[in-house]
């Protein structure tokens, strides 16, 4: 081969090699150019998902409160979740649940016990507390949830203890809860104790009567702190 033939034999070599070099190098750097343009859609998707479940969850709060079922008459026991707003004062602003001595502690106020008033009686309450603090305080208070409201089932049951009052329960509706009669239940023998003006009273309940369901009031409803005894 002349000397000629050689030199334009690597000529073409080098190009074919710097070809192929490209091809492979090219790839691989718009992979790389896609993959770093990419990341910023994904931190966005990111904090558009984080901000998306905040307000899921803020919105479940407020749900839950929309939701709670608060009974004519209630009044506020141990165990209750508050949520008390003071109008463009978030210090203030807060939720708490009533202590079982009742009593519940808020910024500036301290300690104030709640049990046994209405909602409305401490918004009243938060209202005059606060006005050496606050310039005409305005104050909301919602029920989270109400845990105080309960009755208890004893003896013969399948699944005997505590149950919440969400609105209305009868003596019925509270057996079923628990399960249902055992086998060995004296039917003849149930009765609820009852606090009336401090004093305990028995009051008998005819089990097969309220089945039949010919006098609604042998199913009589229950009341927050009976105990139902199934011997």
């Amino acid at each position: 081969m002349s000397k000629q033939a050689r030199r334009c034999a690597r000529v073409l070599l080098s190009v074919l090699f710097l070809s192929t070099a490209t091809l492979v190098a090219g790839p691989r750097d718009f992979g790389q150019r896609e993959e770093t343009n990419s990341s910023e859609p994904l931190a966005s998707n990111g904090a558009s998902a984080y901000a998306q479940r905040t307000q899921n969850e803020s919105d479940a709060a407020k749900q839950e409160a929309k939701n709670a079922v608060v009974p004519s008459g209630y009044q506020i026991g141990a165990e209750d979740e508050l949520q008390i707003s003071v109008w463009k004062e978030s210090d203030f602003s807060t939720t708490v649940v009533v202590r079982p001595d009742g009593v519940i502690t808020l910024p500036l106020l301290n300690e104030l016990k709640v049990i046994g008033l209405q909602p409305s009686e401490l918004q009243n309450l938060l209202t005059e507390k606060l006005k050496p603090y606050v310039n005409d305080p305005h104050v909301t208070v919602i029920v989270r949830s109400i845990k105080s409201r309960k009755v208890f089932v004893y003896g013969s049951v399948m699944k005997p203890g505590a149950y919440q009052i969400g609105g209305s329960l009868t003596v019925l509706e509270l057996l079923a809860d628990a399960g249902g009669l055992s086998p060995f239940a004296k039917k003849g023998s149930i009765y609820v104790v009852r606090r009336v003006n401090n004093k305990q009273t028995k009051i008998h309940f005819n089990y097969k009567n309220a089945l039949k369901g010919i006098n609604p009031a042998e199913n009589f409803e229950l009341i927050p702190g009976d105990v139902l005894v199934v011997p």
